[in-house]
């Protein structure tokens, strides 16, 4: 069974020791991203549903960063959404600015009622390159 090794942006380390959990976790070729919200520097949620969406994306891409991937190596993506009628337009958008052309990786959007502050959040596995 491959170790798993614990993954996190720079900077960023001591949010998720304080929170008990890591950024990602590297196990063989796979790398199993934590969900990630639309937090600012100071773990603040960003003002808008755009912007919270825009900011998850741009965490999650430090965090595949940090793990030796892009988002072209995500092959399973989960989200979550505190009102996934009203948001669903404004994911769409971002989504495809995000994750580009076909072939897109696996989805499973689901809704739920608490994100502790956060309207959106977003969890991927990705294969490591090489």
């Amino acid at each position: 069974m491959p170790e798993r090794e614990a993954i996190f942006p720079a900077g960023r380390q001591a949010l998720y020791d304080k929170h008990g959990y890591s950024a990602a976790i590297r196990s063989g070729d796979l790398l199993f991203v934590s969900g990630q919200v639309g937090a600012t520097e100071a773990g603040e949620p960003e003002p808008t549903f755009e912007a919270q969406v825009r900011r998850a994306f741009a965490n999650l891409r430090a965090v595949l960063d940090a793990g030796g991937c892009t988002l072209d190596d995500v092959v399973d993506v989960t989200t979550f959404h505190t009102d996934p009628e009203a948001q669903f337009d404004t994911i769409m958008k971002v989504k495809a600015e995000e994750l580009g052309a076909p072939p897109y990786p696996n989805w499973t959007a689901l809704g739920v009622n608490w994100l502790a502050g956060f309207d959106f959040e977003i969890k991927v596995i990705a294969r490591i390159p090489g």
